[in-house]
């Protein structure tokens, strides 16, 4: 058997000699350590369950926490704001900017979906629903995915923007004939009326202007001449042009015809005469407007009080 103990310097002899270690030694030795360790750890309980304090690091930590809760409450103050001038961006967009070129609202949850993406948000599985951290991060994504939909709205109204010239001049806006009240009568309006050769009740697509064969026709705005077609019978010697922005024309019943398929027009230009051909009980022109398949009534797009004079001077350099 071992025995416990150390050499010593034996300051007479010179030599080291060895000396057992008492075991009470040890013993008290780990009683005095563990004793140490029962009055810290009793010290930590105290300090932190009886008396309520906290440890110096848990204060630390609660300093920061509190530091970077008060900057996510002066960011969502300021996000308020901007929620508050995009909700009137967005509200401009949908009832004025986009209706005025014919364009719809865009879905308010398609600009409030936020941002997809598998496992996106995972992170913030471990907060609390009522977060702020998790809160102010799904609405500053939210944010920014609408401020993204509105630029993209805005591209696409500035793009129809740039063509509203273009569209104001390919609207059929001018009557097809001159506006002088002594040269046509304005035999048909556009509606339900009883056919004029068999009676019976139909729709009339167009407006039907009676008058002397020969009368000058003018396209009533700019395009290019979709269809001509010769026939004895329906809309007999017609013209159909296309304007774009979904608009056609057509010119029916002429006596003749001065432009060709694939011509370009601009509004005003001379196409033809007025005449009698195909199913007629007299002469006179008739015109409809189509709006992608439907026919509308062309005295919508048209002001048939324009004095003859301001007429002409529209059409003088065709």
């Amino acid at each position: 058997m071992s025995r416990q103990g150390k050499y010593i310097l034996n300051k007479e002899t010179l030599r080291y000699e060895f000396r057992e270690v008492s075991r009470h030694r040890f013993a008290v030795t780990f009683a005095v350590i563990m004793s140490g360790f029962a009055l810290f750890v009793l010290y930590l309980w105290l300090f932190t369950h009886v008396d309520g304090l906290e440890l110096p690091k848990t204060t630390i930590l609660k300093r920061r926490n509190a530091v970077w809760a008060s900057r996510m409450e002066v960011m969502n103050t300021r996000l308020d704001s901007y929620e508050a001038i995009l909700d009137g961006l967005e509200d401009r967009d949908d009832n004025i900017y986009r209706p005025i070129f014919g364009m719809s609202a865009i879905p308010e949850d398609y600009r409030k979906s936020g941002f997809g993406g598998f496992n996106r948000y995972a992170w913030m599985e471990r907060l609390d629903r009522g977060s702020v951290l998790r809160r102010t991060t799904l609405r500053l994504d939210t944010l920014v995915k609408r401020a993204y939909v509105q630029s993209h709205s805005y591209d696409d109204v500035e793009g129809m923007a740039r063509q509203a010239g273009e569209m104001a001049l390919c609207i059929p806006a001018i009557p097809p004939l001159n506006t002088d009240p002594s040269t046509y009568r304005l035999s048909s309006p556009f509606g339900y009326r009883s056919d004029p050769i068999n009676g019976s009740g139909k729709q009339h697509t167009g407006m039907d202007f009676a008058c002397p064969p020969g009368n000058p026709i003018h396209v009533s705005g700019d395009g290019v001449v979709e269809t001509v077609e010769h026939k004895g019978d329906g809309y007999g010697n017609s013209v159909m042009v296309n304007h774009g922005f979904g608009y056609r024309t057509r010119y029916a019943h002429m006596s003749t015809i001065e432009v060709e398929e694939g011509q370009k027009l601009r509004r005003g230009d001379f196409i033809g005469t007025t005449g009698r051909s195909g199913r007629v009980t007299g002469p006179h022109l008739h015109y409809e407007v189509l709006f992608g398949q439907d026919f509308v009534d062309p005295a919508l797009y048209m002001d048939l009080s324009l004095s003859p004079k301001d007429y002409s001077t529209l059409v003088k350099d065709r």
